[in-house]
């Protein structure tokens, strides 16, 4: 646990061709490491090759992925074969492709009959005994033509041609309507001109329906009972070509390739070996070797330094209870080599500014609850869990429960009984963490070797600040304001010996800048207590109208304080926000490291699979 952010270490690990495979699944499943190429050897992993098999099967997959069975998690082994495994794969998808086209084609027609059969039933059940005799429309002809469309909501009123007999049905409100037209078979031509530049659909219908309309609906039935002999014949004649293929296994292979060509770059490799170069997050290698260990691989592995020109990827290594918050770290971006990680200190002082001004025990609890629930969805709620549970402290501190003052008594303090000290204790907060933050840029001064340039430079910019807020407690610490000026302009003078006036001048606008900043950035954190303030009144507006509505005493208070929880949860998390990015991290933080960037494991199938 530090607050020094670290860098990942450079690994080198050689092993055999046939066991290149296994050997990235065991590193990508160690979630640790991160590849980058370094060699200058002559040969290299040849994945041009799986990106052109890759680019014929996507040709297929264009095709035939919604008929695929689903894929089979390919398990890499050592003697699984990286390279030729996918070629294989990739003529048995073209060998079953070449057998399923006839099969696919009878099915696609089977379910677009269907659908015209289910359509016509809606039809029949809609209408009723209005509907038309269908067995005429369908022999119209030649002079006469007939239709039926389906007209999907919200389709504009159509201008129909006046020679055609029309009739529709809507079901209702938001539901699609069906046109049935008779006329001339020219005007006919033009209506399907029209409705189909507006994509409607127009229904056909079968032959060979029986004249009776009562009849209607039992014929129907039996062609989708037909319809569903057919289909499963046709199904099954698939599923058998799937297992005489090896459809799963091949598509599990293309799945393989697809992450290989994806996430693995082109490793060198000779006759017989492979060289896997990288980052790995560790501080040492047990974890790649137990993991390398455990597969029964052969391999040698060493950590070493980087090779020059190299940029280190940055690694936040905190724990588990302050992980979640570095998701507030990286919204500024990724600290560099040498620069704080700031995740540990804003996991105490997010949720206290949170607590602070969502003070209240049964609210802080269910805010709690929902951060702990919600999170395996949503992982940024994992932050509303420690805010709930110090809400739910400072409650107790305001003696606020449910957003009443009179269940358990306040152990410091009712907020609008004495405001003052809430606004003072949120001011004195912002003197803290703006003080934090100078500290943290000290630090980061010395861990590079520069803490004489900020001496200099920037602790003049300290003292005077601290002679301003200490004045507020006692008036001699004032003098501390002069001192800070005199000192920021001194060393100035001896950082730079041959400009000393230039540098001088500019040091002065700079720290009245500077010092000007620090002071709206302390009063921005009054907000803390106004927003306890607000909370507070809140409450109290809610009791209020929870009390004068005699009955309604319980509805009212419920609803408010769910909405208390809904509108306040949002703004306290806002502003927490705010206060962190640009308040706190603007004093060191300056973002110029690069994320690492974890190998992840190989899926187990591709999208896609039977309807």
């Amino acid at each position: 646990m530090s607050l020094r952010s670290a860098t990942a270490r450079w690994f080198e690990l050689l092993t055999s061709r046939e066991e290149l495979g296994a050997a990235l699944d065991c590193l990508a499943r160690t979630r640790s490491v991160e590849l980058q190429a370094y060699s200058r050897a002559e040969s290299r992993l040849p994945l041009g090759d799986l990106k052109r098999v890759l680019d014929e099967f996507e040709s297929l997959a264009r095709r035939f992925r919604p008929w695929w069975p689903a894929a089979l998690p390919r398990t890499v082994d050592a003697e699984h074969a990286l390279l030729e495994a996918p070629q294989a794969a990739l003529v048995k998808l073209r060998t079953w492709a070449t057998s399923a086209e006839p099969v696919v084609a009878e099915l696609e027609a089977l379910a677009l009959e269907r659908t015209e059969i289910e359509t016509l039933e809606r039809l029949a059940a809609i209408a009723g005994p209005s509907l038309p005799r269908l067995d005429r429309m369908a022999s119209a002809g030649p002079v006469l033509a007939s239709r039926i469309y389906v007209l999907p909501p919200g389709t504009p009123a159509l201008s129909l041609p006046p020679a055609l007999i029309t009739q529709l049905w809507t079901p209702g409100p938001g539901r699609e309507t069906y046109l049935l037209a008779v006329g001339p078979g020219e005007d006919m031509g033009e209506l399907d001109a029209a409705l189909a530049a507006r994509k409607v659909h127009r229904v056909a219908i079968p032959a060979e329906l029986p004249q009776d309309p009562d009849e209607l609906r039992a014929n129907l039935q039996q062609r989708r009972a037909a319809l569903d002999t057919r289909e499963s014949s046709a199904r099954a004649a698939l599923a058998r070509l799937d297992a005489e293929h090896d459809v799963p296994a091949a598509l599990g292979e293309m799945a393989l390739a697809a992450w290989v060509v994806t996430h693995v770059p082109e490793l060198p490799v000779t006759e017989h070996f492979a060289w896997i170069t990288g980052w790995c997050s560790a501080r040492d290698d047990c974890g790649l070797r137990a993991a390398l260990d455990q597969q029964g691989l052969h391999y040698l592995l060493r950590m070493t330094d980087a090779p020059a020109g190299t940029v280190a990827p940055s690694v936040l290594r905190n724990p588990r209870w302050a992980r979640p918050f570095e998701t507030m770290t990286g919204m500024m971006g990724v600290p560099a080599a040498g620069d704080a990680d700031p995740s540990l200190l804003v996991a105490i002082l997010a949720p206290l500014m949170f607590g602070f001004m969502f003070g209240d025990v049964a609210q802080g609890a269910i805010v709690a609850l929902a951060g702990f629930f919600l999170s395996k969805h949503m992982p940024a709620l994992r932050l509303l869990l420690p805010g709930g549970l110090v809400a739910i402290v400072f409650g107790f501190a305001f003696g606020s429960v449910f957003a009443r003052e009179d269940v358990v008594p306040a152990f410091w303090l009712h907020p609008l009984s004495q405001p003052l000290p809430v606004l003072a204790v949120a001011l004195g907060f912002g003197v803290v963490t703006l003080v934090l933050g100078l500290a943290l840029d000290a630090l980061q001064y010395s861990w590079r070797g520069q803490l004489r340039h900020w001496l200099l430079c920037d602790a003049g910019l300290l003292v005077a600040y601290l002679g301003l807020v200490g004045a507020a407690i006692d008036l001699r610490a004032l003098w501390l304001l002069p001192l800070g000026i005199a000192w920021s302009l001194a060393g100035a003078a001896l950082a730079h010996p041959a400009a000393r006036i230039a540098a001088v001048g500019r040091s002065a606008g700079e720290f009245m800048e500077r010092l000007l900043q620090l002071g709206v950035n302390t009063v921005s954190f009054v907000r803390v207590g106004a927003f306890a303030l607000a909370h507070a009144g809140l409450c109290s507006a809610i009791v209020g109208m929870a009390e004068a509505a005699g009955p309604g005493y319980w509805p009212i208070l419920i609803i408010g304080n769910a909405a208390i929880i809904a509108l306040e949860g949002l703004v306290v998390s806002i502003q927490t926000t705010r206060l962190v990015l640009f308040e706190f991290f603007i004093r060191f933080l300056t973002a110029r490291g690069r994320p690492f960037e974890p190998l992840t494991p190989p899926p187990a199938s591709l999208p896609g699979g039977t309807p």
